[in-house]
């Protein structure tokens, strides 16, 4: 008899599957794959890869970067697969029976599942009906719960909603646990709070070169923190747990990540015209973001995320189990084209049904 971990059967599951849309806008993904000229130096590094060496110097180099871009000690910087990986570390390292970990719903998904995957106790905070948080009230759950980790994605997904950079101020300043700050979206926003990390030795930011630098597939995240924490938390990482094949890539498109502004202006350009359409489609209720998608509103939500998948255009569709967002889909920013092509079906069908 096969001797499983206690309540691993009852952990809950993320549905990683994904369909080959023609339109895909359900997965936050860059719709871009690199620019040319980046391509074109990723592969040149590649072919001069030493397959047969473990990835020291290649982790170090873009750690190397990280910490010079954002004028701090290398000792403060961490690489994980994805910010994902970051964010499951952290959980583990503040986490553990008895532990209490404090995050908004609705928000990311995977802070109850890295919740119960690392013993703790979850503590959502529930959001207001725009999807805005109260910081005065969170701050008072953190302190009344006496949490050991306090969770916040700025801005918000799915909601597509952030905090102000004084926001996260004073919920540093006001808390006494571990306070990761999950900016996985921030390129879109430009208000990032990485800064604070030099004022308040509790603050962890958490960074993805998945969705502003479009290498979702190549799994590169990373954190800035005070030495201290980085050292912790990087007890929790097995040896060698990145690839040289994605820290090579990340480190050429560090390098040119100017190159990925214009693509990020578009983005959000997009966003806000999109947004605009929306608006004036009857019924709709359109959710401010500062991402590149746009959470959207609709009784008949379920019916028109069938029909989007019936002419090959993916979105995101909450179950009527998801708190908060009961009736909610959310579109990723695709092409001009892409995003006319999918207002356009939204709105006749709406409109028609």
């Amino acid at each position: 008899m096969l001797n499983y971990r206690k309540n691993i059967n009852a952990m809950p599951s993320y549905d990683g599957i994904e369909k080959n849309y023609r339109i895909k806008v359900n997965a936050n993904e860059s719709t871009l794959n690199l620019p040319p000229l980046v391509e074109e130096r990723v592969l040149n590094r590649l072919y001069h890869v030493a397959f047969n060496r473990y990835p020291n110097e290649e982790y170090y180099s873009l750690v190397e970067q990280i910490a010079r871009n954002f004028s701090v000690k290398e000792e403060q910087i961490l690489l994980g697969n994805g910010s994902s990986e970051i964010i499951e570390k952290v959980f583990h390292t503040f986490g553990g029976d008895g532990h209490k970990v404090v995050f908004p719903v609705p928000s990311f998904s995977m802070y109850k599942i890295y919740a119960k995957a690392a013993d703790s106790q979850a503590v959502p905070f529930d959001l207001d009906k725009n999807f805005d948080i109260d910081v005065d009230k969170f701050i008072k759950t953190v302190q009344d719960s006496r949490a050991d980790l306090a969770v916040i994605c700025n801005p918000n997904n799915p909601t597509g909603n952030a905090l102000t950079v004084d926001d996260v101020e004073k919920i540093a300043a006001s808390i006494n646990c571990a306070f990761l700050l999950d900016e996985a979206y921030v390129e879109f926003y430009g208000h990032s709070a990485f800064k604070l990390v030099a004022k308040y030795p509790n603050l962890i930011v958490a960074r993805t070169f998945s969705k502003a630098y479009g290498m979702a597939g190549a799994r590169v995240g990373y954190m800035i923190a005070n030495a201290d924490v980085t050292r912790m938390v990087g007890k929790t990482f097995m040896p060698y747990h990145m690839n040289t094949l994605s820290l090579v890539a990340a480190d050429i498109v560090y390098q040119m990540r100017d190159e990925f502004t214009p693509r990020i202006q578009i983005t959000v350009a997009e966003r806000k015209r999109i947004s605009q359409l929306l608006k004036m489609i009857p019924a709709l209720e359109v959710f401010p973001s500062h991402t590149n998608f746009i959470l959207i509103r609709h009784e008949k939500a379920e019916r028109l995320k069938n029909y989007l998948e019936s002419v090959d255009i993916g979105v995101r569709y909450f179950s009527p189990s998801a708190q908060g967002l009961k009736n909610c889909l959310r579109l990723s920013m695709g092409t001009r084209e892409e995003n006319d092509e999918v207002f356009k079906v939204i709105s006749d069908w709406l409109n028609t049904d």
